[in-house]
């Protein structure tokens, strides 16, 4: 009686004034909600009536749409979320895009809690997923309706039709209502015959698009199951084989109804199919002790777990996954079947599903193979770069490295580091020739002989004498040894032949850094072979190159290279870059055109060493649109 005398006294207020047209009330989550509601209902729409703002004509039928779907609504919100429901009726007026219309909207305050309507009728079957009848019933009954979120509540709303109400009208709704409560018809067996002929054909070429540009083996399983299911099987299990162990891995599991994924599971984490060696994407019946969860709601399969042989039998098959002639998983497949459709046996699908099978498993290997040379270069990079750089004192310094591709090892590679006890720190940026292995091989021998060089104590030209040489016998080492191989294709190659190592080539910034004695700033020797030249940036905003080109290392062997030295004073700053800043194309222009790296850098005027960086990481990548095409590395050295 006490929440009866709440809901009238909510509506009495909402019919003063302008708010008349929208009434509002809050509910108890409880099983009295939905009676209560019904009544808040029709007592609305009899004043609005009274009032004159809703017809005579067709109010009765109005009030028996809306009474039902705000029934259906609010059962759904105390069955599925449990809080307080809060319901509201409102009358919207005609206007140019929608007709005048009754909009019963309900919220509940479990935002989280998915959308769902009553239990299955236990006697129905269909194809798709049955969770009971009550928001077709809505669906059907409304002219629109939908779900909103807003912070903590959920409303799902209906929008009810004012006009167009004729005695058709309502006798067609009524038969759509009587037909959405009725049970289902037994779903019709599978007729196979459909998947053959052009229905495969269309089939496997849709499940090829979707497969062929999966890198992830997980998601691979996971498609298989969602082409198989509900179309040719009631289920899918696919186990995925360990590449360093014997036991395979249940990656996915996937059920036409959807609640019964999990007893699934947990039926077939247990027992494994085990298939011979000798099958090899052909179709394996397995035995499987299937749950009677996923049975549920089938009349077939609950006569067949009752052990009436009459109504038909469970069946499961099997096919081995392999890439190449190398297994790499299993595909389960169950169906319910009926001593018309042969238990279940999957028929005139079998080649098709057995052609499916195959292009499942060259995917699986074709994803384990890029991850694979994924995981290769990501060990490899972190080999080629040092774990961190070290931080000299009185020098600020900040570090943009970018690789073009982060699955590869990229070709330029920068460090910072002390050398020796003499109060000597050596910095370097290095780019070299050409990507990909080739170009890790340089970078792997050139950073760990820099850093010998610099500790055994030689000046900075001298180092870059030393590496010049190391490269030119590396790289003739590597000629002989090519011109000495077996004659016959090389394995790492594609096409068949083999064209020798590649010029290692090496462009290079390097320089040390010694502390003044009066500690007001830094001395700094370098030189710069064949690389962008570094700029110097004084407090005054002036730019200057602080170095001069030279050649290119692994050359010539006779090349001579010089250093230039001059004092970092406080406020200096030394931006050092690789050509994927200088070169970073713009259609026909690059940045640097007209001294556009300059242009920048004379911007960052009073900028600490991290906001050069970034000022200048951010105007390469506005330049253009398209992301930079080439590895992008940047050193920013400041004086305090």
């Amino acid at each position: 009686m006490q929440q009866e005398t709440t809901h009238r006294s909510v509506h009495l207020i909402s019919q003063r004034g302008d708010a008349r047209a929208a009434a509002r009330t809050s509910l108890p989550g409880n099983p009295l909600a939905a009676s209560a509601a019904r009544r808040f209902v029709r007592v609305a729409l009899a004043d609005w009536t009274r009032l004159g703002m809703v017809a005579t004509r067709g109010a009765d039928r109005l009030a028996d749409d809306a009474v039902l779907v705000v029934s259906e609504l609010v059962t759904n919100a105390v069955v599925h979320a449990g809080t307080t429901v809060e319901v509201l009726v409102r009358l919207d007026g005609a206007s140019d895009d929608d007709p005048a219309s009754l909009v019963v909207e309900v919220s509940d305050h479990h935002p989280a809690r998915a959308v769902r309507s009553d239990a299955p009728d236990p006697g129905a079957v269909s194809d798709e997923p049955e969770y009971g009848r009550g928001l077709q019933l809505v669906a059907a009954l409304a002219a629109s309706w939908g779900i909103t979120y807003r912070p903590g509540l959920k409303a799902v709303w209906a929008r009810l039709a004012l006009d167009g109400c004729g005695a058709a009208g309502t006798a067609q709704r009524g038969l759509r209502a009587a037909e959405i409560l009725a049970p289902a018809p037994r779903r019709a067996a599978r007729d196979d015959r459909d998947w053959t002929g052009r229905g495969a054909l269309s089939f496997l070429a849709e499940a090829s698009d979707l497969l062929a540009g999966q890198l992830d083996e997980d998601m691979v399983a996971a498609l298989a199951g969602q082409l198989l299911v509900p179309r040719l099987a009631d289920w899918c299990a696919v186990w995925l084989d360990g590449e360093t162990g014997p036991v395979p891995r249940l990656a996915k599991v996937w059920h036409a109804d959807e609640s019964a994924i999990e007893s699934l599971r947990a039926v077939l984490a247990k027992d494994p199919p085990r298939l011979t060696e000798d099958a090899r994407g052909a179709a394996v019946p397995v035995p499987v002790a299937w749950p009677e969860n996923p049975a549920a709601g089938n009349p077939a399969a609950e006569a067949a777990a009752a052990g009436d042989p009459a109504a038909g039998e469970r069946s499961a098959v099997a096919f081995r996954l392999t890439a190449g002639a190398r297994p790499v998983g299993t595909m389960l497949l169950g169906r319910e079947g009926t001593p018309d459709t042969g238990a279940g046996v999957l028929g005139e699908a079998t080649a098709l599903i057995e052609d499916f099978a195959r292009r499942v498993g060259l995917a699986i290997g074709a994803a384990r193979a890029y991850t694979r040379q994924a995981t290769i270069s990501r060990v490899l990079q972190r080999g080629l770069l040092p774990a961190q750089v070290a931080q000299i004192p009185g020098v600020d310094s900040s570090l943009v490295y970018e690789p073009s591709d982060e699955g590869l090892a990229g070709g330029d590679f920068y460090d910072i580091f002390p050398a020796g006890s003499g109060g000597r720190w050596c910095f370097m940026l290095g780019d070299v020739q050409g990507s990909g292995p080739e170009a890790a091989v340089v970078t792997g021998l050139a950073r760990p002989w820099l850093r010998l060089l610099a500790r055994e104590g030689y000046q900075v030209g001298e180092v870059l004498d030393r590496l010049n040489g190391l490269l030119l016998d590396d790289a003739m080492e590597a000629a002989e040894a090519a011109a000495l191989m077996v004659a016959g294709p090389d394995p790492t190659t594609l096409d068949g032949t083999y064209e020798g190592p590649q010029s290692r080539f090496l462009s290079l910034l390097y320089g040390e850094l010694t502390p003044l004695p009066d500690g007001t700033g830094v001395r700094c020797t370098l030189a710069c072979a064949g690389h962008p030249l570094p700029l110097l940036l004084r407090p005054d905003g002036t730019v200057r190159p602080a170095a001069a080109s030279q050649l290119l290392l692994g050359v010539v062997d006779d090349a001579a290279y010089e250093s230039q030295t001059f004092d970092l004073e406080p406020g200096d700053t030394l931006l050092c870059v690789t050509d994927g800043v200088t070169e970073r194309r713009s259609g026909q222009r690059m940045f640097d055109d007209g001294d556009g790296l300059a242009r920048a850098l004379a911007g960052c005027v009073g900028l600490t060493a991290q906001g050069v960086a970034d000022r200048i990481r951010q105007a390469v990548h506005t330049f253009a649109e398209a992301p930079p095409g080439d590895d992008l590395a940047l050193l920013v050295l400041q004086a305090r």
